[in-house]
């Protein structure tokens, strides 16, 4: 399988992703060691359950429920407990991290008094039979020798390689998807691959007929529909799925399983397929310009209205974070701009709409200036003048000392 590479928490680190081959031995040592993690968690949702009821029946004796907490109960339940203590302590204290960074989160959250459809919940349980393995391992929880992937505790795994990692990694993380197959992803320092400079300019709306309407009509990402398509497929195994789920407290049958398995197969093949064209086509867009202005677009306003569908199948996010990544990777200007009236403004004077023209209204006609134009296509201008990149015709092309020096 191809590695796939994305970006990591933080900057100035990237993810390298690989396949792993895992026999039953390393199987039935990876599922006994996400058992003790997902104890672990558990754990930890159960004691900042508690904290918290102690908190607000006693107000004047406030507990805390911090890493540093939950690092020493963990110790005591390892020298009591000789089958956590069979497991590497490295995985378990990095669930640990990452449940006190889930909470965090969500307690800024609730401080900020943000809606409850923008908040991020509070840790919750991990069931048995529904939260899919997810082991962390930091630089002194793994190593890699001849081509396999040694994890503290005795595991062994062979990584599926299609090209080296670029440096040594400082950690990694080994999950199931909802197939079954194993992935190893590697954080590893993000390297700048500069590419040749070309002169040229571009900006980027986005929506939904079109997923990025371009300056450059060369450029333009039709919507691919690949949800569209998978839809009739997909729609018999969920019809498929609900003739044989089981009853409450019954087990699953073997029809059930498999017909879940074949909807997740095609939930798999859709997600690749958006992904793959958005990779594809960010990279012909970077490779052909030496700055671009993109959108700012948060598009989740769009599941209340009547496009929610085809604007989920088009993967906006999806397609604005490739392009990004593909920029920074590449050592490309990359320039963020706030939509706001970016279809009412005139890519040439500058005027304003004295109204929000209506999603009917595909032509863009200014009363200052009287220019005429494609709707998208001057939105995409404006995108250009408000990043302060001033093109010089319709392709994009600058003159010399047009580009301001000033990253976004």
């Amino acid at each position: 399988m191809t590695a796939r590479q994305d970006s990591a928490e933080g900057t100035g680190r990237a993810r390298y992703t690989y396949r792993l081959r895992v026999s039953s031995t390393a199987l039935r040592l990876l599922l006994a060691e996400w058992d003790r993690c997902r104890w672990v968690w558990n754990e930890c949702v159960a004691t900042s359950r508690q904290v918290h009821a102690h908190n607000r029946a006693h107000p004047n004796e406030r507990l805390t429920c911090g890493p540093a907490q939950l690092d020493k109960m963990l110790t005591e339940a390892r020298a009591r407990t000789p089958w956590l203590r069979d497991g590497a302590s490295v995985p378990q204290q990095q669930t640990i991290r990452g449940f006190a960074k889930a909470r965090t989160k969500a307690l800024k959250d609730i401080e900020k008094r943000l809606p409850a459809r923008q908040r991020t919940g509070l840790p919750k349980w991990k069931k048995k039979r529904k939260a899919l393995p997810t082991l962390n391992y930091t630089r002194r929880g793994f190593r890699l020798k001849d081509g396999r992937l040694h994890l503290a505790g005795g595991i062994a795994l062979t990584v599926v390689r299609s090209r080296n990692l670029p440096s040594a990694p400082s950690s990694v993380r080994v999950y199931q998807d909802s197939l079954g197959h194993w992935y190893a992803s590697f954080v590893v320092a993000a390297e700048v691959q500069p590419l040749p400079a070309t002169g040229r300019v571009l900006g980027v709306d986005w929506g939904v007929k079109k997923i990025a309407t371009i300056t450059s009509d060369a450029h333009d990402l039709p919507h691919p529909q690949h949800g569209k398509t998978a839809a009739r497929k997909l729609a018999r195994y969920q019809r498929m799925m609900a003739r044989r789920k089981p009853a409450k407290g019954k087990p699953e049958s073997r029809g059930y399983q498999h017909a879940r398995r074949q909807a997740a197969k095609l939930h798999k093949k859709v997600a690749r397929q958006r992904q793959d064209t958005a990779r594809k086509w960010a990279r012909r867009v970077v490779t052909d310009h030496d700055a671009i202005a993109v959108e700012d677009f948060r598009p989740k306003f769009l599941a209340k209205t009547t496009m929610a569908r085809k604007a989920a199948d088009a993967a906006i996010a999806a397609t604005r974070t490739a392009l990004i990544e593909m920029s920074r990777k590449h050592g490309r200007d990359i320039r963020l701009v706030h939509p706001a009236h970016t279809t009412m403004d005139c890519a040439s004077c500058g005027a304003r709409t004295k109204h929000a023209l209506p999603l009917s209204e595909r032509t863009y006609t200014c009363t200052a200036c009287g220019l005429v134009s494609p709707r998208d296509k001057n939105s995409a201008r404006v995108m250009l003048v408000r990043a302060g990149l001033t093109p010089a015709g319709a392709e994009g092309a600058r003159p010399p000392g047009a580009l301001l020096p000033e990253a976004a």
